[in-house]
């Protein structure tokens, strides 16, 4: 249904649009980011039908109001609605071409699931499932290091900063900080042989269920669920103040999406006490994060540089 709706999109109202201007040469990497446009509105109107609602009904945190989360939907809408991923894929693409050529030039095919066990290619959902485990204990090993490495943590401090978490704040993230993410999941879906069909899906995905755990809803999922799947109390943990991104292993509960990372090496938190969000800096000296996206993107850099 998704393919028939994008391939109408595309020839209906974008293709006439690149004729007129002579920008054909372009349509096959167009027609790819209307996907992402398309399954970024997907997203955004499923998180305001479904989502938002509960923030009223049941929120972790009463606020006056929402000032301050505004710049955290723009963050939403320039990385869910195409515009980030495609900068991202130009820019990025010579360096996955070039590690993919190199990898083949030493005799490295990627493997595939399915080739390596040949049993689950009649369970595409089984396959599925195993590169989103890989894929996310990847992600996992990457916040580890947002958080040990001081530069990577001043550009990841953009996302721990906002004192209002809401279903917007996961994609509020340093334009440098988000590079490197994408590059990072890019390259080990080379390694492991994510096909581009599912690589999309596994991004949509995972991405949803990280929109639900930094919403302001007071709801856990259960002492079992809790420890199956990332819920918005074991999230809100992770952005603390004063819990989640100090101690021995600085910070606690890093998963994304499945918590069993975070129980195999220790960095899990189930003591949910719904804290307050933020860095602690921001409440004990009133340091200054930026307000707006200009302001948190170069604030970011000279905290790099004054390091």
């Amino acid at each position: 249904m998704f393919e028939t709706f994008h391939t109408w999109f595309f020839s209906t109202l974008v293709q006439p649009i690149l004729y007129q201007f002579g920008f054909m040469a372009y349509a096959d990497q167009v027609f790819d980011s209307t996907a992402w446009f398309l399954y970024g509105l997907i997203q955004i109107g499923l998180l305001v039908a479904l989502v938002r609602p509960l923030e009223s009904l049941m929120p972790a945190e009463q606020w006056t109001d929402r000032r301050g989360t505004g710049v955290d939907f723009f963050y939403t809408c320039i990385n869910r609605l195409g515009l980030l991923p495609l900068i991202f894929f130009f820019t990025l693409r010579p360096f996955t071409d070039a590690f993919e050529g190199w990898l083949r030039m030493q005799g490295f095919v990627p493997p595939s699931l399915e080739d390596l066990f040949p049993a689950i290619v009649t369970l595409p959902l089984a396959s599925f499932l195993i590169y989103l485990a890989i894929l996310d204990f990847a992600d996992y090993v990457r916040h580890r290091f947002e958080h040990r490495f001081h530069w990577w943590w001043e550009l990841h401090a953009v996302h721990h900063s906002q004192r209002k978490m809401s279903l917007w704040t996961d994609d509020r993230n340093h334009l440098i900080a988000a590079a490197l993410s994408w590059l990072w999941f890019t390259l080990v879906a080379l390694l492991i042989g994510v096909q581009p069909g599912q690589f999309v899906g596994l991004l949509v995905l995972g991405r949803l269920v990280e929109s639900v755990s930094h919403a302001n809803i007071k709801l856990h999922f259960g002492w079992l669920g809790d420890r199956l799947l990332v819920s918005p109390a074991y999230h809100r943990m992770h952005h603390a103040v004063g819990i989640g991104h100090e101690g021995k292993y600085y910070g606690c509960n890093f998963a994304s999406l499945f918590p069993v990372w975070d129980i195999v090496f220790r960095t899990a938190n189930f003591n949910f006490k719904f804290e307050e969000t933020g860095i602690r800096d921001q409440v004990e000296s009133s340091r200054d994060y930026g307000e707006s996206f200009w302001a948190q993107q170069w604030l970011a850099l000279k905290r790099i540089v004054a390091r």
